[in-house]
């Protein structure tokens, strides 16, 4: 009984910390979303990711550092506890959120790789200037510009896009995807999906996972118009075209990938459109940060995090308490 109540207490709490936090922060970023609209779409975007990874992070660490020590010190293996019909509820809800995040993420990770091997057979390797990983040439009847891939991604390009658009918009186009590769989105959406899929029984989020993509697209738009005036006229140019090419009702059929023109996106193009002439013509284009201080700002607000759980992990005071909140939880479940 002692293994069962601590399993079933462990995937209780996760499921209930990780609801409660994504209710909280989703309520925050609709009260604060005006004031993030202000500045760079890069800010917003960084912003978001980690207002929807904060819950799974912070249920998962208090889970590992916190429940699991002080419920294997301080609870008696001789325990008189049962799991009542409430807590197994609780348990058995999260186990089937945590299998299915499992599932469809495995799911969607053997489709794209089937795709993208299928791609790769049937199209032929293109020196693409401008990008930083491998590019492919395919046949394909949506008028595809994406980065494939989270660990290592590819760059997939339609050979009709490269014989509608002209140089300077398939520089422009590129530029974008560069975007997306400089922030990682590939490996964010695929977090993100499986943040999402671990609450799938317990809906919410959904408009973080929203804005996330919203932003993420303007943010690399805005990648791609800090070179210039000509370069954000020259990407608006290509989303027009791309656009107007797309089959009517149709969908790229890739589960995992960045695309220049997504319908995941609700924001659209005109919209996206829009933005790229006020960026040419505004003196003041966004600026990006340089890679190391991307990287300062990521790690080291993680680690300071895990050095302080630690910390409160080994203090017995804490874990005691944290084992008295167990037990009001456990007998109010009863």
């Amino acid at each position: 009984m002692f293994l069962l109540l601590g399993i079933s207490i462990l995937l209780a709490s996760l499921l209930l910390i990780n609801s409660l936090l994504s209710l909280v922060l989703v309520g925050l970023w609709r009260l604060s979303a005006k004031l993030t609209n202000r500045g760079s779409a890069e800010a917003r975007a960084r912003a978001v990711f980690l207002l929807r990874v904060a819950p799974a992070v912070l249920s998962l660490s208090f889970a590992a550092f916190l429940l699991t020590p002080s419920y294997l010190v301080y609870e008696p293996r001789a325990t008189s506890e049962k799991v009542s019909l409430k807590l197994a509820t609780l348990a058995i809800f999260s186990l089937v959120g945590i299998g299915l995040a499992l599932f469809r993420g495995l799911a969607a990770w053997r489709a794209t790789r089937r795709l993208t091997v299928d791609w790769k057979a049937h199209g032929r390797p293109v020196d693409i200037e401008g990008i930083g990983v491998r590019a492919y040439l395919i046949d394909h009847s949506f008028p595809i510009i994406a980065i494939v891939g989270a660990i290592r991604p590819n760059l997939f390009i339609a050979g009709r896009v490269l014989e509608s658009l002209n140089a300077e918009e398939i520089a422009a186009a590129i530029e974008h995807e560069s975007g997306h590769l400089a922030m990682r989105d590939t490996l964010k959406r695929g977090i993100l999906r499986a943040c999402r899929d671990m609450l799938l029984i317990v809906p919410c989020g959904r408009s973080l996972d929203n804005a996330w993509a919203d932003a993420s697209e303007c943010a690399a738009d805005e990648y791609a118009a800090r070179e210039g005036r000509d370069r954000a006229l020259d990407l608006a140019s290509a989303l027009v075209k791309i656009a107007r090419m797309i089959p009517g009702g149709a969908r790229p059929a890739m589960p995992a990938g960045v695309f220049l023109v997504n319908h995941e996106n609700s924001i659209g193009v005109k919209w996206r459109v829009r933005r790229l002439v006020q960026l040419a013509g505004s003196e003041n284009r966004p600026q990006f940060r340089k890679a190391f201080f991307k990287s300062v700002l990521f790690w080291f607000p993680l680690a300071s995090f895990v050095i302080l759980m630690t910390i409160i992990a080994n203090a017995p005071t804490v874990l005691l308490s944290v084992h008295s909140v167990i037990e009001h939880v456990v007998l109010a479940l009863q």
